[in-house]
């Protein structure tokens, strides 16, 4: 591309914007056409651009073909954006498969030595190819015809970034004359994973056909288990693995799927209570998350005058045009002074460095915090859902309207079920308890970084992966297939196809849990299984029966002084009961308030 891109006007020495570059020249060209970045935020803007530039549609036809509000905005600005990227010589990601296929689509002759130049092409992954990248094959293919494809039509689940599974099952219309090896001894599985993913999968029209087979052995039957909610399939997850261990299992051996990650918050909380160590594959642990730590952040301040920290954090989230300058200058002042950056704030007026602007946003800030600190004595799921609402912090999330924003709207609404469960625990809580006992959770969060542990992910990550055990969390209509893919066929086809990917994971054994009832973003559903298990031949599939919680500590009598031993904290002496509840003094570790029940530690005396 940069030896041809002089045929398009570009200088060879052109630049490659990243995400963050794009985004930023998309915001200036938002403000340049005077429309206001709140409404149109440029995240948003820019996945329509790139999903335009997969297509390969450009910004002419873009705007000839847009027909909503929105994508009539987008089109105003992917015109523009264009037009600055030539002015700056630069390129982003998508011009450079959209570009390279402009220039041989523009030129025979540029075409045809590639052609002479690339006579053998060999692609792996193919189902997973978007329009883009079929049409550079197309073009540089077809003069010779000599080309292999690798691919699997089964495991083609990548539709969202773009993925057209049409590619795979139009290639032998596209290169008559082809010869197609069917790959289906697999050495993965046993017997009857495979033939249960065979059932499921042959329910897809869209597939070329074939069956697994392999010289294994039948092995275990898989088990089904449908619990009550989701806590209680956790917990069935957490005991079950706790039991392989016992028996000289290793916990990298282990790997729990689920469909999206606001799943992932309910199965930590029960490794941590049962002292599993865990990994999480492709995203943050639930309370390290951008989301959780923001609207942990607003709740401390609310709290804390002192915590500089967390208002640091919140004072321009979502954006309210406090800048970095501004923040530094506010540091300094506070730092000369020897006071908070929140007394910083309030005596901004003494800032000489700050613009008149700058300092009528701080105090629109001051305003804003003094106005949350007013509720902090309602119930915490009230404070919480004014936190994100007076804040904006919401408000931006819903305007961005990509699958990010949306994935972090399901996260906090989820951290809303996190208050209301403290609270359906702990009568008259008060935030700053609840604060002091979500450090808790993230302290355990972070001990354990061996790579020893059970793997979390969601199902999109699991794919090229494999473990002795798998557990297929959350397979009820709804969650798994989703609602956004149960009402048109092909949505419906690419969710079987991850489920098939998710049960080929697995070496040895496969679980797959389901909860009658699940409180999820914030709502509480009763559910029904997923049609995905009854696809399951039920000759190959086991039920198991809900595990009891061990009576360690549920049925003794604590006391006073009792001496416990907690697996991370260590040996330590009960100092305060209460109710569900009790205070530990560790001896390394120092006070800690832990569950009744939950927490995983013994008697000692």
């Amino acid at each position: 591309l940069r030896k041809e891109i002089p045929q398009l006007g570009y200088k060879n020495s052109f630049s490659i914007y990243d995400e963050y570059d794009k985004r930023k020249l998309i915001e200036q060209c938002l403000k340049d056409l005077n429309l206001d970045t709140k409404k149109h935020p440029s995240r948003g803007i820019a996945h329509l651009i790139s999903a335009a530039k997969n297509e390969l549609i450009d910004a002419e036809t873009f705007a000839k073909d847009a027909t909503e509000y929105k994508e009539q905005i987008a089109a105003d600005v992917y015109k523009l954006y264009q037009e600055r990227l030539y002015l700056c010589n630069a390129l982003d990601f998508d011009d450079l498969l959209m570009l390279t296929v402009n220039i041989l689509e523009l030129s025979q002759e540029t075409l045809k030595r590639y052609q002479d130049h690339f006579q053998h092409i060999f692609i792996d992954e193919y189902q997973d190819t978007n329009r883009a990248q079929y049409m550079l094959t197309s073009l540089l293919a077809k003069a010779h015809n000599n080309i292999c494809v690798v691919g699997d039509s089964d495991q083609s689940i990548y539709r969202w970034r773009g993925a057209d599974i049409r590619n795979i099952l139009n290639f032998e219309k596209d290169y008559p004359g082809n010869e197609v090896v069917i790959l289906e001894q697999n050495y993965r599985s046993t017997q009857k994973i495979l033939k249960a993913a065979n059932s499921l999968i042959s329910n897809n029209t869209g597939r070329k056909p074939k069956n697994l087979w392999t010289a294994k052995d039948d092995g275990d039957p898989l088990t089904a288990f449908e619990a009550n909610d989701e806590h209680q399939e956790a917990f069935f997850v957490a005991k079950t693995i706790g039991h392989y261990l016992e028996r000289g299992a290793k916990c990298k051996d282990f790997a729990v799927f689920y469909r999206v990650n606001a799943q992932s918050r309910v199965l930590e909380e029960a490794f941590l209570r049962e002292g599993l160590p865990y990994k999480i594959i492709g995203g943050l642990k639930f309370y390290e998350r951008l989301e959780i730590k923001d609207i942990l952040a607003y709740l401390r301040v609310l709290v804390n005058d002192d915590d500089s920290v967390s208002f640091q954090r919140i004072i321009n989230r979502p954006r309210r045009g406090i800048g970095q300058t501004t923040v530094d200058q506010i540091n300094k002042y506070a730092s000369d002074n020897n006071v908070s950056f929140y007394e910083g704030l309030k005596n901004s007026a003494d800032i000489g460095a700050l613009s008149k602007g700058a300092r009528d946003k701080i105090n629109d800030f001051l305003r804003l915090i003094e106005k949350l600190k007013r509720k902090v004595d309602q119930p915490l799921v009230t404070v919480v859902k004014t936190v994100l609402e007076v804040s904006g912090y919401l408000k931006s999330l819903k305007e961005a309207a990509d699958m990010e924003s949306q994935n972090r709207m399901d996260n906090l609404n989820e951290f809303l079920n996190v208050v209301g469960e403290f609270e359906e625990r702990q009568e008259g809580l008060t935030l700053g308890r609840f604060l002091e006992e979500i450090s808790l959770i993230t302290e355990v969060d972070k001990l354990d970084d061996d790579d020893d542990s059970v793997t979390l992910m969601t199902m999109h990550n699991a794919k090229g992966l494999e473990f002795e055990v798998v557990f297929v969390t959350g397979m009820e209509e709804g969650l798994f297939p989703h609602a956004r893919s149960m009402h048109e066929a092909e949505e419906l086809e690419e969710e079987r196809r991850l489920c098939y990917v998710s049960l080929t994971r697995a070496m040895k054994k496969l679980y797959l849990s389901s909860a009658y009832s699940r409180s999820l973003y914030g709502t509480g559903n009763f559910n029904v299984r997923s049609r995905f298990l009854a696809e399951i031949p039920a000759d190959l599939m086991e039920s198991a029966q809900a595990p009891t919680i061990a009576p360690a500590l549920e049925d003794a009598e604590l006391h006073i002084g009792d001496v416990v031993e907690h697996k991370k904290f260590g040996r330590g002496i009960i100092t305060e009961l209460a109710d569900d509840k009790m205070t530990i003094q560790f001896e390394n570790s120092g006070p800690k308030t832990l569950l009744i029940g939950y927490a995983p530690i013994t008697l000692v005396k």
